[in-house]
């Protein structure tokens, strides 16, 4: 840690991807944890990376959660619970694997299906699910198990909410929603394996302004494109996002 806050130009880089992070987010609404843990993870540890992920997320889902108000937050609260509920357990367990499981499994089994999903998708291939109960608690468990041990939930429930024709809005929203109480998991988590303490919550803070002002950027570009360069926008982001967490599980 104080290693990090010593060396100027290593932390002018982390605050850098943390603004990174934020742009992108403000666009698509997710891919933060991932870019953070992907980006971070070049510079510094894997588990101060994934501690340095964790308050960023959180404000900023609840930002995103809450921009069309409370009510309309509560609504997709009181829609998702199944979702939310399961994917919240799966985090509190998955997360004390952290320091079991190699790091380069974790980032392979959450890349791999995600480079698929999206090349599968850029060219061609539209799959449409019903949003039925084991449908929901499947991605619910799959999401909430990598993102216990990674810091990165995201790719399972974007596929998941693509697949329903989520409408742009509705899905900024929704992924608030559900990355924001899955961040709150996180913290509560992360306290209980030792990854977030009293150092790394303060690199954890740091992180926040840019992420913050990020987003903030992002977001205004959000606004100005439609719903097929968003969703298009959201593949690339995913296939680049997965396509890095390919490279560093196998270098």
């Amino acid at each position: 840690m104080d290693t990090i806050f010593s060396n100027i130009p290593l932390l002018s880089l982390c605050l850098g991807v943390g603004l990174l992070a934020g742009v992108v987010k403000g666009i698509v609404g997710f891919a933060m944890p991932m870019i953070l843990i992907s980006g971070l993870g070049s510079f510094i540890s894997p588990e101060l990376a994934l501690a340095g992920l964790i308050i960023p997320t959180v404000v900023t889902n609840g930002m995103q959660a809450l921009r069309q108000g409370g009510k309309a937050a509560w609504h997709t609260v009181q829609q998702y619970r199944l979702f939310l509920v399961v994917g919240g357990v799966m985090i509190l367990i998955s997360s004390q694997f952290v320091r079991i499981l190699p790091v380069e499994v974790m980032f392979a089994v959450i890349g791999v299906p995600i480079v698929l999903f999206c090349a599968m998708q850029l060219a061609g291939w539209q799959p449409v699910l019903q949003a039925t109960r084991r449908v929901e608690v499947s991605v619910a468990v799959f999401a909430g198990f990598m993102g216990g041990m990674s810091g990165v939930w995201g790719p399972p429930t974007v596929a998941y909410l693509t697949a329903l024709g989520t409408e742009k809005r509705e899905q900024m929203r929704v992924q608030g929603v559900i990355y924001g109480l899955g961040a709150v998991a996180l913290v509560v988590a992360h306290i209980g394996s030792g990854i977030l303490n009293a150092q790394t919550a303060q690199f954890s803070a740091l992180m926040v302004i840019p992420a913050v002002l990020g987003m903030w950027v992002g977001s205004r570009l959000q606004d100005q494109i439609d719903q097929a360069a968003f969703k298009r926008a959201t593949l690339v982001v995913l296939l680049v996002a997965g396509a890095n967490l390919l490279r560093r599980a196998l270098m």
